[in-house]
């Protein structure tokens, strides 16, 4: 009688240890665990990330870390870490977390448009993704790609052709990089490689003629006239005569650092640089700025007319006044010179 009672107590903690189990397991596996108002939240992995990595971002999302542990201990997870970026939806239970962050890495829109520099987008793309600002502006610089590729530190900004593209955040600078060679690529099709022939222009040229045209004119209605005056100018060996890329040759020197010029005068015009379209007959080396898609497609398919000038139009700012001869445009510029006084601009 006593070895029974024996028997079945030991059953009895058998059983409610079971049973213990049974709910720390359910409890583990499949209640609810999240612990924030919004609707997802996001986990970013990073290369060659620990568990501990991992565990640092979900601790203060769940409202229990340590059930969390044991079940991605069990599911070997915590040896097993990918990279990326993770969703957690609200009300997600632990094996539910566990399977999107092992399995599901989402991907981003990546976007940029109207950097001025290598620098400045290599910035703009260091927030967008994993990868740092200085890997990415190293990468870009790096001289055997450029040499391989037909690019060089001039043109290289011309490689990288606005818009949204979608990436893993997990993304590398070498990557990165990449894609946008194969998206340039991709952009020059057969179509606008023959325009561009047919202009007498290497594709480096016409994005170099388009960052003056998109500086010179954000009115996308605008650009393919004024791409058609400098492609007249071109065509009969007249100075492109650019403003933009003065103030693009002053911005390089020390004395124009951290200023903002309003307004193109003599002195700028004396400047000794090979982006001085004053000075220097034809295009310029390389980009002054990143054009839109829209000013590339301008030069390739320009407007056809018999303008030589243009001055901006001080009844219609943003836009400009056109003309055939010299003398007409002097009336123009003279009007928009006595605006940009009016208005207390000197320089």
């Amino acid at each position: 009688m006593y070895i029974k009672k024996i028997l079945l107590t030991i059953v009895f903690i058998g059983l409610a240890v079971a049973a213990y189990f049974a709910y720390y397991v359910y409890n583990a596996m499949f209640v609810s665990n999240t612990n924030f108002n919004n609707d997802v939240a996001y986990v970013y992995v990073p290369t060659n990330g620990t568990y501990a990595d991992v565990r640092e971002q979900l601790k203060p999302l769940l409202k229990d870390i340590d059930t969390f542990d044991a079940l991605a201990e069990q599911k070997k997870y915590v040896t097993n870490i990918k990279a990326g970026r993770f969703a957690i939806k609200k009300g997600m239970n632990n094996n539910d977390i566990i399977n999107s962050i092992r399995s599901n890495n989402l991907p981003i829109r990546l976007s940029f448009n109207n950097q001025e520099s290598l620098e400045k987008l290599a910035g703009r793309i260091s927030v967008q993704i994993e990868a740092d600002s200085l890997s990415l502006l190293n990468t870009m610089k790096d001289s055997s790609f450029l040499q391989k590729n037909n690019f060089n530190l001039a043109t290289s900004l011309g490689m990288y052709i606005p818009n949204s593209y979608e990436f893993f955040w997990n993304t590398s600078a070498e990557q990165f990089r990449d894609r946008m060679l194969k998206e340039y690529n991709r952009f020059w099709n057969d179509s606008r490689k023959a325009k561009a022939e047919a202009l007498n222009l290497s594709p480096n040229q016409v994005i170099a003629l388009a960052s003056i045209v998109h500086e010179e004119s954000k009115a996308v209605d605008e650009q393919p006239r004024i791409a058609g005056v400098y492609l007249n100018r071109l065509r009969i060996g007249m100075p492109l005569q650019a403003d933009p890329t003065l103030k693009f040759a002053a911005y390089q020197l020390p004395k124009y650092k951290n200023t903002i010029i309003k307004r193109v005068l003599n002195i700028h015009k004396e400047i000794d640089s090979p982006y001085n379209t004053y000075k220097n007959l034809g295009l310029t080396p390389g980009l002054i700025a990143m054009p839109d898609v829209s000013a590339i497609d301008a030069v390739l398919n320009y407007e056809k007319h018999d303008y030589l000038y243009f001055a901006a139009d001080a009844k219609r700012l943003g836009y400009h006044k056109f003309a055939k001869t010299l003398a007409q445009h002097n009336v123009n510029a003279r009007e928009y010179q006595r605006y940009l006084s009016s208005q207390g601009i000197n320089r």
